[in-house]
């Protein structure tokens, strides 16, 4: 249904798809890997007309077409989901799904009768979102939803799908897959461009490895395995479960959350009353459906959240932090990897020299002259050092972070929340669009760090990401703690109980 002939693209200097040739067969799901920034989002955007490409042709069904722009290929029966959310913020969900395809008139827009659409859609996908909430009110799970609810509602035949699954629990990836695999049967045809394995082999036919730019594998799921892939991914033997040794370095408590709540603008508790510390020394996991307050209680932890809103006690140490701004917090010692990192993590017209010091610009190395002036040749240095550490690519530090693929965005910020060497870290979705390299690479750091004597909260929508890097689990459920769980012995069915419906 859809090929990629000697697709050549450049940015800059930077040539992020050297003579590519992808070919998706109808009526197939056709997965797409490669480490952060190997070019598959950027071949799949093309396609999809949102990029143009420098050279080479694109085929929908035998035919060369020009695709200039994502209308091209929506006509054409293409859908894409995006891992960055093109969703238009102030706006309901009904009104993105159907912008640019609205039904009714100029003078009457069909809105009413499209809501009622997209509740049957959401119902029949499992999908749970509301058509008139507003999106800027949705957490980043929920906005997911919405961009797969966008896609199908057009009624797409080919279906391309960028790391889809980042927000769902398994039992929804499960129900997902199977909707999936209807449309398949129907003779649709789905593009899955992801970074988790296990799903390649659980729900492709057939897989297209890239490697710097270039295809470096074609293969027949059934005739492969998790260790050949990564193989081919990362050039090298990847270590595919995390290595842990127990927490042997237990310190003081660091953290200690007493009766915290966090009420949203309506009133409704977002947090409720919720109680638990941590320890210097020990990795406490947060697991949970997304938008049951994981969001809000990071929040009100980092000092993001409004004053107005937080009730409870939040002591660091025997320092009681309540009250303290973000910026206060920071110097204490706590450090952040936010779980939307356009939003919460980087400036994106800034380049990754001025990212790396988000934050801390008012300090050495970033300042001097009592935080008055910004050292510029060291910041330069510090944000090198960063990139260097932590594999951020490509490694130009005049580059605008906008320009990096999610996945080197997410290794930025943790470079530099990592490089503050905290006493308490607190880290939502670490690996959220990560490939298995660089989350190998992660999750040996934060093993490292906690081994430093680091007190870290972890909330991860990846059960097997939790339990694999916590010492302990609590499971949150519609804003409270429902349950605490000994990871190396609860199994995913009993936590994922507790994920969804408490007890």
């Amino acid at each position: 249904m859809l090929e990629l002939r000697n697709i050549t693209k450049r940015f800059g200097d930077v040539l992020a798809n050297d003579r590519v040739n992808i070919t998706v067969q109808s009526g197939t799901i056709h997965a797409i890997i490669g480490e952060n920034g190997a070019g598959k989002s950027t071949a799949m955007r093309i396609a999809y007309g949102f990029y143009t490409a420098d050279s080479g042709e694109i085929l929908i069904d035998g035919t060369v077409c020009r695709i200039a722009a994502p209308r091209d290929a929506i006509a054409r029966g293409i859908g894409m989901v995006h891992q960055h959310f093109m969703l238009v913020g102030p706006m309901t969900v009904a009104e993105n799904i159907v912008l640019g395809a609205e039904p009714g008139s100029a003078l009457a827009l069909g809105v009413t009768t499209a809501s009622a659409d997209i509740r049957r859609l959401s119902g029949e996908l499992g999908l749970a979102v509301d058509p008139d909430a507003v999106v800027d009110h949705l957490s980043v799970g929920q906005q997911q939803r919405v961009e797969l609810l966008k896609a199908l509602y057009r009624h797409a035949q080919l279906l391309i799908l960028d790391e889809p699954t980042a927000v769902l629990t398994p039992r929804e990836v499960d129900e997902f897959f199977a909707i999936l695999r209807g449309m398949r049967e129907q003779g649709k045809t789905v593009v899955i461009i992801t970074h988790k394995l296990s799903e390649v082999l659980a729900i492709s036919d057939e897989v297209t490895v890239m490697r710097d730019g270039r295809v470096v594998g074609r293969l027949h799921t059934k005739e492969t395995n998790a260790a050949e892939l990564a193989r081919l991914m990362v050039d090298r033997d990847v270590l595919l479960r995390v290595d842990k040794p127990a927490a042997t370095m237990l310190g003081a408590t660091t953290l200690r959350v007493r009766s915290l709540s966090v009420r949203a603008h309506d009133g409704a508790a977002r947090v409720d009353r919720v109680s638990f510390d941590v320890r210097a020394g020990e990795i406490v996991g947060i697991a949970g459906v997304e938008g049951n307050g994981q969001t809000e209680l990071i929040e009100a932890l980092s000092g993001l959240a409004e004053a107005s809103t937080v009730s409870g006690e939040i002591r660091l140490g025997d320092q009681d932090i309540t009250r303290f701004g973000a910026r206060a917090r920071r110097e204490l010692g706590i450090a952040h990897i936010p779980e939307d990192r356009h939003r919460r993590g980087l400036l994106l017209e800034f380049d990754l020299a001025e990212n790396s010091i988000l934050g801390v610009h008012y300090r050495k190395p970033a300042a001097y002259a009592g935080g008055i002036l910004l050292d510029d040749p060291a910041i330069r240095r510090h944000a090198a050092d960063i990139i260097a550490a932590f594999d951020v690519r490509p490694a130009n530090v005049d580059l605008p972070a906008r320009a990096l693929s999610g996945g080197n965005q997410q290794k930025l910020i943790v470079g530099r929340e990592f490089d503050l060497r905290p006493t308490l870290l607190l880290v939502a979705q670490p690996t959220r669009g990560v490939d298995i390299g660089a989350i190998e690479f992660i999750h040996r750091k934060l093993i490292a760090l906690r081994d430093e004597g680091c007190a870290v909260l972890l909330v991860s929508a990846e059960i097997e990401e939790v339990t694999s890097l916590s010492d302990r689990v609590l499971v949150i459920h519609r804003g409270r703690i429902a349950g605490e769980v000994d990871p190396k012995a609860a199994t995913v069915d009993e936590i994922g109980l507790l994920m969804t419906r408490g007890h």
